[in-house]
């Protein structure tokens, strides 16, 4: 029986003050009523409730979207005074991604006085983040996302550059990774983007980085990366490289991308509807309303082991792989995209790029990490193996 760790929050559903263009989400808005989507405090309340009851010591929670910061900033003030209401002494991990449009100095003292982990959407420099995440009325979103950034920086919030890596920009690496270093922005995620052209479903939309593309990049940021290691001094973090290493180090990854099975986390809709995953909130999927049925229930059903089971089905390329162990064949959602990709993941080749070009760092990394542990004589934490 899994254990309820983890939800991801979509408190305003798909609603948004951007309009980016390679946002797949936002289409999920076809799933509800028009008009705005916002969680009630009774579902909120509800929903902390049970988390509480039905968890272990420790829970994450993340608030996503859509935009969370549309719920405004008292919302999140009483999913504090829930959190401790019920929390009965258990340690909560509140994780907050937002475009960061309408961040003010008001929100990032709350971030920081209750260690919220802030993940910020910004793409790079201005060119390139520009580039697709443009507002409504077709203009860029840098300008205020940069400074609200900064601002965050400057009041010790814990954050996080949450950087997608698109057809454009996958090919400034080097310019990105000094960008969010200039910036205070040490940890660094980079997420690459594919999605199915609308209008020719055969094929990738053309924002879509290919998987030859992201592997450069994926290889470039791990040089640029093993530099900084390497001077032992204002290390960068950047998470993918870390998921990796734990696989290195035979661990689980705390990356879903690269763990064997799916259905790990449960995704709360505004209105209390629960999905195993926010790349595949669809009708079909629903696990049920948290205001009618148990999140556990929910986490251990028959529905959900169905789902969580469909990444160990493999694609016949990935059997003979040697790079099997450390990918599990990457997110479902990525296996399906491309006519050329014959139900192949789509990242593949990516992948193995990456791997073949870091492969003896990590060995070697991970080789000393053992040493470590085995003079420790104790549970030895990887997260702080790079610090």
């Amino acid at each position: 029986m899994k254990n309820l760790n983890a939800l991801l929050v979509k408190p305003a559903g798909p609603d948004c003050n951007l309009n980016c263009t390679y946002c797949f989400y936002i289409d999920k808005a076809s799933l509800f009523e028009p008009g705005n989507h916002r969680m009630s405090e009774e579902t909120l309340e509800n929903m902390i409730s049970q988390v509480m009851k039905q968890t272990g010591n420790e829970v994450s929670i993340a608030w996503q979207g859509g935009e969370p910061t549309l719920m405004g900033l008292p919302f999140y003030k009483k999913a504090v005074e829930f959190e401790i209401k019920y929390g009965q002494g258990k340690t909560v991990g509140n994780g907050f991604q937002t475009n960061g449009l309408l961040l003010t100095e008001e929100w990032a003292d709350f971030f920081k006085k209750y260690n919220f982990l802030v993940g910020i959407s910004l793409d790079g420099p201005k060119h390139i983040h520009d580039h697709y995440r443009m507002t409504p009325n077709g203009k860029g979103s840098w300008d205020i996302v940069s400074k609200n950034a900064r601002m965050l920086v400057r009041k010790g919030v814990e954050v996080n550059a949450m950087t997608t890596i698109t057809d454009y920009s996958a090919d400034y690496a080097k310019e990105i990774y000094e960008f969010h270093k200039s910036m205070g922005l040490s940890f660094m995620q980079f997420i690459p983007i594919v999605e199915t052209d609308k209008n020719h479903p055969e094929r990738s939309a053309g924002f879509s980085v290919s998987g030859e593309k992201y592997g450069r990049f994926l290889c470039q940021i791990f040089d640029l990366w093993l530099e900084d290691y390497a001077k032992g001094t204002n290390t960068t973090s950047v998470r993918h490289i870390e998921s990796v290493f734990y696989r290195y180090a035979g661990l689980q990854s705390p990356e879903c991308t690269l763990m064997r099975e799916c259905g790990v986390y449960l995704v709360v809709e505004h209105n209390g509807n629960i999905y195993p995953c926010d790349f595949f909130v669809r009708p079909e999927l629903k696990l049920g309303n948290l205001n009618q049925d148990r999140l556990t229930d929910m986490l251990n059903s028959e529905k959900m082991k169905t789902f969580g089971m469909k990444k160990t089905q493999l694609p016949e390329i990935c059997l003979p792989c040697k790079w099997k162990f450390y990918c599990h064949g990457g997110c479902v959602k990525d296996r399906v995209r491309d006519q050329r990709d014959a139900g192949n993941n789509h990242f593949c080749t990516a992948y193995k790029m990456f791997l073949e070009h870091a492969d003896p760092f990590l060995r070697a990394m991970a080789a000393d990490y053992h040493r470590q542990k085995s003079q420790e004589n104790k549970t030895f934490d990887a997260s702080g193996f790079f610090g």
